[in-house]
C-alpha cells in the first residue's frame, strides 16, 4: 500500500512539474528547530479558506507551499494569485505548477474584490504566476485587479508582487498607472545562480523593472525579496543589495529557501537565525527604509503590518 501512495505521489508531483521529472533526485534535508511551523488549523483558518473557495481563487500560499499559511489564513490574510494557476516558467526552486496556461478569467479581478471586501482586509498582496503567452504578461489584467479592490474595498492597501514582464513593453507602465500602494518584484537570488535557479528570468531586466516602478511613482514604495541556501556567498548578496538601493528599492525581504521535493533546486544550507540578523544590520546600514530577514520570511509574510512601519519609517526619514 505504500508503494502505491509514494507512486501516486510521484506520478501528481511528475504532472505539476513536468519539466522537473527528468532531474535526479536530491536530498530533502531535515528542518532546524527554528524552521518548525504548527500544522493549519482553527475556525478562522477555516473561514479564510471557504472565502477563497467561494469566490473561485488561487493563493500563493497553497500553490507555492507557504509554510506561513497557518498563521497567516488564521488572520484572513490571504495572498490572492492571478492569472490562473498554470506557469509558464520553469524556475527550479518553485513549486507553482508549470506547463501551457488557460484562457484569462475575465472576472477574476471582481471576484478578487470581493473576497477582499469579505475578509476585512486593510492590506493585500496580489500576485501572480508568469503568464509569457500573454502579449502584454497580464499587466492590464494586474491593473484591472487593482482597481477592482479599490471600488469595493476603498479603505485597503494594495501590494502587487509581479513578474518581471520580460519582452512585454508597456507591461511595467500599465500597472504603475493603477498606482499600486508597493510595488513588488523579487530578484530572488544572486546573478550568478540565475541560469541554474531562474533560466526564463534576467538578472538585470528585474533590477531595471524595479528602476522603472520608482520612475514611474516616485512617491511609491517598491520591494525586492531574495532566498538564501542555494549557493550563495555573503559577499554576493551583498551586492545584490546595493543594486537593489541603487535603483531606490524601499523594502528588502530576505527568506530562506525551503526544497520542495527532491525534484528541486537542491538546498544548499540552512541559515541561522543569527545569520538572519546579521543580514538584516547590514540592509539597514545600506539605506533600505524596511527590511524583513528571518528564516521564514516571505515576501507577503506579515505585509500589513510591515506597510504600517514602511509609511513610519519614510515620515521619520523626513
Amino acid at each position: 500500500m505504500t508503494n502505491v501512495i509514494n507512486q501516486e505521489d510521484k506520478d501528481r508531483r511528475a504532472l505539476r512539474h513536468p519539466e522537473k521529472a527528468r532531474n535526479p533526485d536530491s536530498p530533502v534535508l531535515r528542518k532546524p528547530e527554528w524552521i518548525r511551523v504548527k500544522a493549519p488549523l482553527g475556525r478562522e483558518y477555516s473561514q479564510t479558506e471557504n472565502i477563497v473557495r467561494e469566490h473561485g481563487l488561487h493563493t500563493v500560499c497553497e500553490e507555492a507551499g507557504c509554510p506561513n499559511i497557518g498563521e497567516c489564513w488564521t488572520h484572513r490574510h490571504a495572498t490572492m494569485m492571478i492569472l490562473g494557476d498554470t506557469c509558464t516558467r520553469a524556475c527550479a526552486f518553485c513549486n507553482v505548477k508549470t506547463g501551457l496556461p488557460g484562457a484569462l478569467d475575465s472576472d477574476e479581478p471582481k471576484r478578487v474584490a470581493e473576497a477582499v471586501a469579505k475578509l476585512g482586509l486593510r492590506h493585500v498582496v496580489v500576485t501572480s504566476v508568469d503568464r509569457d503567452d500573454l502579449p502584454d504578461g497580464g499587466a492590464v489584467h494586474f491593473a484591472r485587479t487593482i482597481r477592482a479592490i479599490r471600488e469595493a474595498s476603498p479603505g485597503t492597501t494594495v501590494e502587487v508582487l509581479t513578474p518581471d514582464f520580460l519582452r512585454k513593453p508597456g507591461a511595467i507602465e500599465t500597472v504603475m498607472a493603477a498606482h499600486p500602494d508597493v510595488f513588488n518584484h523579487n530578484l530572488e537570488t544572486v546573478p550568478r545562480l540565475y541560469l541554474n535557479i531562474r533560466p526564463g528570468a534576467r538578472y538585470y531586466v528585474s533590477l531595471r523593472l524595479l528602476d522603472r516602478a520608482k520612475e514611474l511613482v516616485p512617491d511609491g514604495f517598491t520591494k525586492s525579496g531574495l532566498m538564501v541556501g542555494l549557493g550563495e556567498s555573503r559577499e554576493e548578496i551583498m551586492q545584490v543589495m546595493d543594486d537593489l538601493r541603487a535603483a531606490g528599492v524601499d523594502f528588502l525581504t530576505i527568506g530562506q529557501y525551503l526544497q520542495p521535493t527532491r525534484k528541486h533546486a537542491p538546498l544548499d544550507r540552512f541559515w541561522s537565525p543569527e545569520e538572519f540578523a546579521a543580514l538584516e544590520a547590514t540592509a539597514r546600514a545600506k539605506g533600505f527604509l524596511m527590511v524583513s530577514a528571518s528564516p521564514l520570511t516571505r515576501s507577503s509574510y506579515h505585509a500589513d503590518s510591515d506597510f504600517a512601519q514602511l509609511k513610519a519609517a519614510r515620515s521619520a526619514n523626513g
